[in-house]
């Protein structure tokens, strides 16, 4: 049962310095029951009360980390059901499979191929995130032989998957890349387990269903806590439904041995229907989904999904506020003004792309707010885009005085050329329509 904010305020020091940015002890309990403060924000809490607290109110989902460096995945620390409820905060990460029967050249365009799967989207970086090598041959030597292999040249973490004897003899080979083991079993948890504790990494704990998988969780846990949770389902109805069952017990009930984060593997053989399965695992609750797709045609659409899921519910996605240029500008270029909200911004630069005329995409800094709502808060107004567009310097790189805004905001049109001095041209309300307006404007500029 969660802890009251009257059950943590017994355990601090009660002094009400202020020190953790709280007006008092029991307003810094209520925030930490809340969710929106921590223990080590009070300098002055008590050994006892670290122990206590820190147990009590540690995230209901375990963190657990694979890889490292820039390899590094974070997975579990996510504390509610619903993103809109507060927000999710680790991306699953995707693993794409590689089987050891793979070897020689074969091996290493499997491997080029997967390093290939970085893609851009709405000017962020999108990739896949560990390399699932299997151990298909059922042969320990060739599993470690593979596993060497795409270490060596993978640019992901890894996932390795084998029986006992293989991954005794792969892990150690690759122990400092800090690999996820899969799996430990009902069969062979103990000597799995001793592997990742003498490696150092961590394990997945492969179950039959919910009960089966619970009781197996328990018995690990006690010798060892990086783990990371498989249902052992073969059915995609059956995983999805303990998945949703194991989140709300760790989250509702605090039940800890679904306190973990937890795999999926794709059954389907069919890619569209894999990526369709996949996505259904990516929105309910899997830190981690291996699947055989090895397409960026394949993987974008679930990519572009799970930014979707995990982008936070109360902070738009936004591009930096600046100047950009598009195409082979010039002095005679236009300037067109939006707000820096990344899906008006990608609207307008790809509209600007296709009218083949050169320009200056001037982002004004809204907070990531679209036109209509930055300009009914009053941030895409007169007086800050003005400002804006000075601060930015742009007029000094064209030889004319004209600015092109939304035609959604044409009623600030007179304010703005009156705070800028500038010429104010209203373009049109939709981005769709630049291309027209900048042919019929500024024919002598087509490329």
């Amino acid at each position: 049962m969660a802890l009251t904010g009257l059950d943590i305020f017994k355990q601090l020091p009660k002094t009400n310095c202020k020190d953790c940015g709280s007006p008092t002890c029991l307003a810094f309990a209520m925030a930490m029951a809340n969710g929106k403060a921590s223990l080590d924000m009070c300098p002055h809490a008590s050994e006892a009360a670290k122990e206590f607290l820190g147990s009590a109110t540690a995230p209901p989902v375990r963190t657990v980390k694979v890889g490292v460096g820039e390899q590094e995945i974070v997975m579990g620390d996510e504390t509610v059901l619903f993103r809109h409820d507060k927000t999710f905060y680790h991306p699953t990460a995707i693993a794409v499979q590689i089987s050891d029967t793979l070897s020689g050249a074969e091996l290493d365009a499997k491997i080029a191929k997967v390093n290939g799967l970085v893609m851009d989207r709405v000017g962020q970086k999108i990739a896949i995130d560990l390399v699932a090598v299997t151990n298909c041959s059922g042969n320990a030597a060739t599993f470690k032989a593979a596993v060497e292999a795409v270490a060596a040249k993978a640019n992901f973490a890894l996932l390795l998957v084998g029986d006992v004897a293989a991954l005794e003899a792969a892990v150690p080979a690759v122990a400092a890349k800090k690999p996820l083991i899969h799996a430990a079993t009902a069969e062979n948890w103990e000597k799995v387990v001793a592997l990742a504790k003498a490696n150092n990494c961590p394990v997945v704990v492969k179950g039959n269903g919910l009960d089966d998988t619970a009781a197996l969780v328990e018995k690990v846990a006690a010798q060892y806590k990086e783990l990371v949770i498989d249902f052992g389902n073969t059915s995609q109805s059956k995983t999805l439904g303990e998945m949703v069952n194991a989140r709300r017990l760790a989250i509702k009930k605090k039940f800890r041995p679904f306190g973990y984060p937890m795999l999926a593997c794709t059954q389907a053989t069919e890619a569209r229907e894999e990526i369709l399965e996949a996505a259904t695992y990516v929105a309910k609750y899997a830190s981690i989904v291996c699947l055989k797709a090895d397409e960026k045609a394949q993987l974008l659409p679930l990519m572009a999904w799970r930014m979707n899921i995990y982008t936070d519910p109360q902070k738009p996605m936004a591009v930096e506020a600046k100047v950009y240029e598009i195409g082979d500008v010039g002095p005679d270029c236009p300037v067109y003004v939006c707000t820096n909200f990344a899906l008006t911004y990608f609207a307008v630069e790809g509209e600007v792309v296709g009218s083949k005329i050169p320009g200056y995409i001037v982002a004004v800094d809204t907070d990531g707010s679209s036109v209509l709502t930055a300009w009914a808060a009053g941030k895409f107004v007169a007086e800050p885009i003005a400002e804006f567009v000075e601060k930015t310097g742009i007029m000094g790189k064209v030889n004319h005085k004209s600015i092109v805004i939304p035609g959604y905001v044409a009623i600030i049109s007179g304010k703005l050329k009156e705070k800028s001095g500038l010429d104010v041209i209203v373009g049109p309300q939709e981005a769709a329509g630049i291309p027209a307006f900048a042919k019929a404007r500024y024919p002598q500029l087509m490329k």
